[in-house]
């Protein structure tokens, strides 16, 4: 006859283990996910409309890892995007009102 050992061993799996949110927020944002879909509507086999939808969730630093940052470059949503297009509009302004007093100054 054999002996039976009932002692627990550490290293054995007990069962699936509970994660809680904040885990699976932390582990979506790390290697983030893309959600994507379509919606048409279509009136006796002609389509009226379609709409398609992207949404890819990560944190910044993994969409910017994916190429993803439109965001810096967004005036509407970056104030050093807003200064550089304010500079950019600034600069091509001064270029047309030279270019407007080079022809005034020749005739």
């Amino acid at each position: 006859m054999s002996d039976v050992d009932f002692r627990q061993d550490p290293y054995l799996a007990s069962g699936p283990q509970t994660t809680n949110l904040a885990d699976i927020l932390e582990r979506v944002l790390d290697k983030g996910i893309v959600i994507a879909g379509d919606i048409k509507i279509d009136l006796l086999d002609i389509e009226l409309l379609t709409i398609r939808l992207r949404l890819f969730v990560a944190s910044v630093d993994t969409a910017k890892k994916a190429g993803i940052d439109w965001w810096e470059t967004d005036p509407a949503l970056s104030s050093r995007a807003y200064r550089n297009a304010l500079q950019e509009e600034n600069q091509e302004l001064r270029e047309r009102l030279k270019a407007l007093e080079a022809e005034t100054s020749d005739q």
